[in-house]
């Protein structure tokens, strides 16, 4: 009885410290405060609240701690609430919410500490917001998350690590955005995902690299993208078994695309402008494939699949829109003495497969070619041609012509192609691309000329390809960038010089690259970059260097660069790094990659004026057994010491401690002492003896006491409790 009447006793003051413009049901524990005014979270709410619901109100922004008079919520719902930022610690104190929705809001940005203190969410819902950019480590402190929706925002661009901490999250929902480009290691922390929605962005490709580190992802939905063709062993997913390919823009779909998904049950190719399919290698498991809305064109060409589909005993839904005789017909209804082909004319060439029939009009298909005249796609991969085909249609986008031995591009190599947006010739042995090799190729964005041949080339091959915005040119034999290459290329975005045998950037040799973002030439052998080799490149956001043969950082080069975020110089023989060695682009630095370098000392002063801005920073592998103080790092949301043999003495103190206040996982180790080696820096009692231990700093305690000499220690602090950053540390 006494217990029934507390009780009551706690209801009723709850009701009487119920909000005016709401509604509390203290039964439940809810209370609901809709579409009101609000300009501000009540602090009036009942303090045993489980479920508050904010829905329709006005508070622009969630400041820090807004409901620490809450802490027992369970579900929080802040839909349509006109939200525009998140402050850092705006959900501090909420460690039992389970369900966060902030869906309908007008959120820009998430920064690492807008979602601390959610240690226990399982759902968070940004659905609706107009999320341009996630900063790596945003995600860090919600290790319980399952499900986290991220549709119908302004996303581009997802970073290497960008859900680094949510090692149990299952659903990652990421439709309706404009997502063109996936780091390589976007999903790469992401070891429970099942399910990921990528459907209704603008991807071009499929992106096989990323998409291979979800090794236990069952279910992938990338209908309503752009992509065109299904390359071979495109997608490698252990654990896959449905995937949505439906309503994009297929042309074609290699035979071993799939090869490397042996689990995958159900593909969805509804709704693209495939004519066909070839038997599909590798997918043993198969049950349907559909293809309905396709413009499946049913002659011989279909055979070999139709042949495949009874053989496999997959089922597949679709129906044939040509020839006049059988249109309609289901495809499971065919036999195969009804799908003939009498106009296709024989191609001399054995490995050619048999050409598509002319739609009127149009061009004829180059011999040994295939071509879809009315879906611009056309393909002579691995052929065996010595010169490059001529006679595409005119309306060609995409022209695969990889891995035939042209050796040689020459002068209007492509006539009639003004609409071609892609071109393929990797693997193609080519050493020389003549003068005018792409002229007329006036809507060209992407060239790949990888593994290929090349040392140099003229600027004048690249007349007439003005809108030129991404140019691989990987694993070639450069042994210096071509020099004025670039000078006709006022578009090019991104330039790829990976794995080639450049020794140097001399000044000039980006000469005309004026809005080059991205340069990466990683696994080449600079040494030496000129001050002035960089200085064209004045929109330059990522300079990737690592794996050459710098010693030095190369501090001069980096002037006049005022956009750069990233720099990784990893795997370069750099020992030493003196004063101000990044302040040329301390103002704009997000993410600084020092890992590998058998690096030995670093000045106290080699961070100057980086600060707050820096996202990340790698150090891990090195050899210096101190670093800079790095207490104005405010904004790290990673931070990598793994294997770096730290001196755990007095004069480690203040790294100790600053580690101490980080609510990340750093990975810092002791190398000596003798009796510290191989503990964690935070671990390490050798600090115990330094003049100040335990005066009042966090965590300072000592790690073998006892919990009663814990609490007895306490006592003796007048009361001052430890901070709970040393017990609650994941570092």
């Amino acid at each position: 009885w006494g217990l029934l009447l507390l009780a009551a006793a706690l209801r009723a003051t709850a009701a009487a410290r119920c909000p005016a413009p709401c509604v509390c049901d203290n039964l439940r524990a809810h209370v609901l405060c809709l579409n009101g005014s609000l300009t501000a979270i009540p602090d009036t709410i009942p303090e045993r609240t489980r479920e508050l619901d904010l829905r329709g109100n006005s508070f622009m922004v969630i400041p820090a701690r807004a409901f620490l008079a809450t802490p027992y919520l369970t579900h929080l719902d802040l839909q349509r609430c006109k939200v525009e930022r998140l402050e850092e610690g705006a959900f501090r104190g909420l460690g039992r919410l389970v369900y966060l929705n902030l869906a309908s809001n007008g959120i820009v940005l998430l920064y690492q500490e807008s979602l601390d203190g959610l240690s226990s969410l399982q759902q968070l819902i940004l659905e609706g917001n107009r999320i341009e950019e996630i900063q790596p480590g945003a995600f860090g402190h919600l290790g319980s998350l399952t499900v986290l929706d991220l549709r119908a925002n302004a996303l581009v661009y997802l970073p290497d690590m960008v859900f680094q901490g949510l090692q149990v999250l299952r659903w990652l929902r990421l439709s309706h955005n404009a997502l063109h480009v996936l780091g390589t290691e976007a999903f790469a922390a992401l070891p429970a995902l099942r399910r990921l929605s990528l459907d209704h962005n603008e991807l071009q490709a499929l992106p096989g690299e990323a998409l291979a580190r979800l090794d236990g992802a069952t279910w992938l939905d990338l209908g309503h993208n752009p992509i065109t063709y299904v390359a071979e062993e495109a997608l490698a997913m252990a654990s896959l078994r449905h995937l949505f390919l439906d309503h994009a823009s297929l042309q074609d779909v290699a035979p071993d695309a799939f090869a490397h998904s042996p689990q995958l049950r159900i593909l969805d190719l509804r709704e693209n402008q495939l004519q066909g399919l070839p038997p599909l290698a590798g997918v043993g498991g198969l049950v349907r494939v559909s293809l309905d809305g396709n413009p499946l064109l049913c002659s011989c060409l279909l055979r070999p699949f139709h042949k495949w589909l009874a053989r496999a005993r997959v089922q597949a839904e679709g129906a044939c829109a040509a020839p006049p005789t059988l249109r309609g017909r289901s495809l499971d209804s065919l036999r195969s003495p009804e799908m003939r082909c009498s106009r296709l004319r024989s191609s001399p060439n054995p490995t050619a497969l048999p050409e598509q029939p002319r739609a009127a009009g149009s061009r004829q298909c180059p011999q040994g070619c295939v071509c879809s005249p009315d879906f611009h796609h056309g393909s002579c991969e691995n052929r065996n041609l010595q010169e490059i085909p001529r006679g595409f249609p005119e309306d060609t986008r995409l022209l695969d012509l990889r891995r035939n031995p042209f050796r040689t591009v020459p002068a209007d190599a492509f006539p009639g192609l003004k609409g071609l947006v892609s071109l393929h010739l990797q693997r193609c042995s080519i050493r020389v691309l003549q003068p005018g090799a792409l002229r007329g190729l006036e809507s060209l964005v992407y060239l790949y000329l990888t593994d290929n041949h090349l040392s140099s080339l003229a600027a004048a091959a690249f007349e007439g390809a003005p809108q030129l915005a991404y140019l691989d040119l990987e694993h070639n034999a450069f042994t210096r960038v071509p020099a004025g290459t670039f000078r006709l290329l006022p578009n090019l975005i991104s330039l790829h010089l990976q794995h080639n045998a450049i020794g140097e950037l001399a000044e000039g040799d980006l000469a005309g690259a004026r809005g080059l973002r991205w340069l990466y030439l990683a696994g080449n052998a600079i040494r030496h970059i000129a001050p002035a080799a960089l200085a064209p490149t004045k929109m330059l956001e990522k300079l990737q260097l690592e794996g050459n043969h710098l010693t030095e950082v190369p501090t001069a080069a980096l002037w006049g660069l005022p956009a750069l975020s990233e720099l990784k110089l990893s795997r370069n023989p750099i020992k030493h790094i003196g004063d101000s060695a990044f302040l040329p682009v301390a103002s704009s630095l997000q993410h600084l990659y020092l890992d590998n370098m058998g690096l030995e000392w670093i000045s106290p002063h080699a961070f100057t004026g980086l600060g707050p801005k820096i996202r990340s920073l790698y150090l891990e592998s090195n050899k210096m057994s101190n670093i800079p103080d790095m207490s104005n790092f405010t904004g790290l949301e990673i931070l990598n010491l793994q294997d770096v043999p730290f001196h755990c003495d007095c004069q480690l103190l203040p790294l100790r401690r600053w580690i101490n206040k980080l609510n990340l996982r750093v990975g810092a180790t002791c190398g000596s002492p003798a009796e510290a080696k191989g503990l964690k820096v935070k671990l390490s009692t050798t600090f115990q003896t330094c003049p100040g231990w335990g005066q009042g700093k966090p965590g300072e305690t000592n790690p073998n006491k006892t919990k009663a000499a814990s609490k007895s220690s306490k006592k003796k602090r007048s009361g001052k409790s430890p901070a709970k950053g040393f017990s609650k540390s994941r570092a």
